[in-house]
């Protein structure tokens, strides 16, 4: 049986079903690999101005256009790839978010060579960085397309911030069973 929170169980039975997965399984949960914390952070940027429900029934075409979030394949992604990717109707054809992702692929790669992985700088700055708007600076001083709602939602759904739960909701304590900096943040 799936435990769901109250704002699983206020939405409408379709989109109960289709949020069920990020919600029970990844929403707050910590990513380690940097595939996938690449690959969240061009959903959050992809969302932004529009519903959570319409990037989650894009999710698999975000994979197959971003080459399963591969970050050497898409920070290469020449002129015509990215006019590609606004023809492609399966994604949100959006120039400056499209930009913004390929710009972003980059700067990770750069960072990878730094800190060995866009995790450990994120690592990093978890140890120093407690609010979001330090957190928000610090985003947008490193990549593009990203403000402060971008970056909260970044950071709760990969586990650096509390917030993706209710203390209440039984997806809470699996989190906190999975991510014991949440104890003592």
């Amino acid at each position: 049986m799936s435990a769901y929170c109250e704002a699983i169980k206020q939405m409408k039975p379709e989109t109960q079903l289709l949020h069920k997965n990020y919600h029970d399984n990844h929403y707050g949960f910590p990513i380690t690999e940097d595939r996938e914390l690449f690959g969240r952070l061009v959903l959050e940027i992809n969302q932004a101005g529009l519903s959570w429900t319409t990037i989650l029934k894009k999710e698999n075409a975000f994979r197959l256009a971003f080459q399963n979030f591969n970050i050497k394949k898409v920070a290469k992604y020449s002129d015509i790839e990215k006019a590609a990717l606004l023809n492609n109707e399966n994604i949100i054809r959006n120039k400056l978010k499209i930009e913004a992702v390929v710009h972003n692929a980059n700067v990770i790669l750069e960072i990878q060579k730094t800190n060995r992985s866009f995790k450990c700088w994120l690592d990093k700055h978890h140890q120093n960085i407690n609010d979001i708007e330090e957190w928000t600076k610090l985003f947008k001083k490193t990549f593009r397309f990203v403000g402060k709602e971008i970056v909260n939602e970044f950071l709760m759904s990969t586990g650096y911030l509390q917030g993706a739960h209710h203390t209440n909701c039984p997806i809470y304590k699996k989190i906190i069973s999975t991510n014991p900096a949440w104890k003592t943040k």
